[in-house]
């Protein structure tokens, strides 16, 4: 099916969201991240079906009332910044004079 470009306005938050699925996902692009969203709910049925998100979280049973939920998530956060973080950065063009050659 072709495809057409549209111009779609997002709210900050979502959009690294969506950035953060193209790269885990290995999608090629933002893009291409919103098409398979789109065509995932188009395929689901209805929109506004409800989805249960029961069982999808298991919460330890030395700690039932998330006493100790803080500092875990602290730790995880620290853990998290210990890893390398890839960046790609633009070489800036030098904009310096060009050299003579001698001889």
């Amino acid at each position: 099916m072709p495809k057409s470009a549209i111009s779609v306005t997002l709210e900050a938050g979502n959009l690294t969201w969506l950035r953060a699925r193209a790269r885990a996902g290995g999608a090629r692009s933002v893009s291409d991240v919103l098409d398979r969203l789109v065509t995932s709910a188009r395929t689901l049925g209805a929109a506004g079906e409800a989805r249960s998100v029961v069982g999808t979280i298991d919460v330890d049973s030395s700690d039932p009332l998330l006493l100790k939920a803080d500092d875990a998530v602290r730790a995880l956060f620290g853990e998290s910044l210990g890893r390398p973080f890839p960046v790609k950065e633009q070489r800036t063009a030098y904009g310096g004079r060009p050299r003579k050659r001698r001889g």
